[in-house]
């Protein structure tokens, strides 16, 4: 009985991270906007933030999962939260000394605590649901509080921009700095205090079945890992490029008569809310659908979604609920596109679950390594946003729905690992 009390708040815990890892990373994306005004510079560059944040993935990945592997769950976490303050105050020190270079140094340095949690939480949820559906059904609940943290960065964000976009400054958005310095700070009590089981460490006898086989003898987990890559070049490129359509001041997408930076500032958090939706409806049927159909499912559907988005009518618009700075919460009038631009946030909400569980299963011991391993093309959600923002700047910084090409094709190679890739065809590698 008290080691399912200690389970349940071990499952709370790491749900709890799950939330701090969409907090801090969401904020990057519009502190790009920001910081491509305030100091003069293209799209790409003021993805930067962004691509450092995810570029440390690359870096970190693989040697979060040995640091799981030899220093288990809770010290992971530890370093890992500590880390992340220090990232995030480099970041609000930035704002003090008014240098891009040294809010690059921050992004990066809070990409690596990002990571490490990535690191810890996932394969925690999948271990304590049993793997398989039940798993998957965990990462999906740990998902839906990670998409209301970064729907809350989102929001907050363009209302603490009332004087334009043109006109924003890092110091504008101290308040969200100073509240993830504090959840920082409150989530390393927690973890110190909490008692999290841990996998039993045993001698490795045999130093050669060590070298013989790794998580990338196996086809499935491979693919999967490229999959996340796609994925998340997706999951971030959609709302990422959509938000700065809405509010260019050149382009004035959404007319007169609204406050563009708070506007496309809530269509873009709208998207990270339906992820939201999605994840709870996922969670809910998680363990009876198979992570393989909803990946077949929202893949399909994304790819429809992304498309009609591009080839809509831009002259036809419907209303939306949104956040209008000084005239408060209502319904204003944005292009048909936008709508199904954000609908995509419904079909990614389940992906990264889906993607996790079918890449890990039947990997065994293999599975820590393997989570470190993953990690490491979470980069692709840099590389990937940085890419479609040089096509934005290639067209003239025009092209905003002609960089979804991009998106197109990613979307295309993720129903593709679902219906084929995500197979395993190395089951006579011995896993125990």
């Amino acid at each position: 009985m008290e080691q399912k009390k200690n389970y349940t708040l071990v499952i709370i815990v790491m749900i709890f991270l799950f939330g701090m890892i969409s907090f801090v990373t969401n904020l990057a994306s519009p502190m790009g906007d920001i910081l491509k005004y305030q100091f003069g510079v293209a799209n790409w560059m003021g993805t930067l933030g962004v691509f450092a944040n995810f570029i440390a993935y690359a870096i970190m990945g693989y040697p979060a999962g040995i640091m799981l592997e030899r220093m288990g769950y809770k010290k992971t976490a530890l370093a890992a939260v500590a880390v992340g303050f220090v990232g995030v105050g480099i970041q609000t020190l930035s704002g003090v000394a008014g240098s891009f270079g040294v809010y690059l140094l921050g992004a990066f340095i809070a990409g690596f605590s990002m990571c490490m949690l990535n690191t810890v939480v996932n394969p925690m949820l999948n271990k304590l649901g049993g793997g398989g559906n039940r798993g998957n059904q965990f990462i999906q609940v740990g998902g839906s509080f990670n998409s209301l943290c970064g729907t809350a960065v989102i929001v907050l964000t363009g209302v603490l921009i009332p004087e334009g976009i043109k006109n924003a400054q890092i110091s504008n958005v101290f308040p969200l700095m100073y509240a993830a310095l504090a959840i920082f700070a409150f989530a390393f009590v927690v973890i110190a205090m909490t008692q999290i089981p841990e996998n039993e460490r045993v001698a490795q006898p045999v130093k050669s079945e060590k070298s013989q086989y790794s998580p990338l003898s196996f086809r499935h987990f491979v693919l999967g890992a490229v999959a996340i890559f796609v994925y998340i070049g997706v999951e971030v490129g959609v709302p990422n490029v959509l938000q700065k359509w809405l509010q260019n001041p050149d382009l004035n997408v959404l007319g007169a008569g609204v406050n563009a930076e708070a506007v496309a500032g809530s269509v873009a958090a709208t998207y990270w809310f339906l992820m939201l939706i999605g994840r709870l409806l996922g969670a809910s049927i998680g363990s009876k659908v198979s992570a393989r159909n909803m990946m077949l499912v929202v893949s399909s559907v994304g790819l429809v979604l992304v498309l009609a988005g591009m080839y809509a009518p831009i002259s036809t618009t419907v209303n939306m609920p949104v956040f209008n700075g000084a005239q408060g919460f209502g319904l204003v009038s944005v292009p048909v596109n936008a709508v199904l631009l954000v609908l995509v946030g419904l079909c990614t909400s389940v992906m990264w679950g889906g993607i996790f569980n079918m890449a890990v299963e039947g990997l065994g011991k293999y599975t820590e390594k393997a989570s470190g391993i993953f990690m490491t093309l979470v980069c692709g959600g840099g590389i990937l946003t940085l890419v479609q923002n040089g096509i934005i700047d290639l067209t003239g910084g025009l092209g905003y729905l002609t960089s979804y090409w991009l998106t197109v094709v990613l979307l295309v190679y993720l129903l593709w690992y679902a219906l084929f890739g995500s197979k395993n065809v190395n089951k006579d590698i011995p896993v125990e």
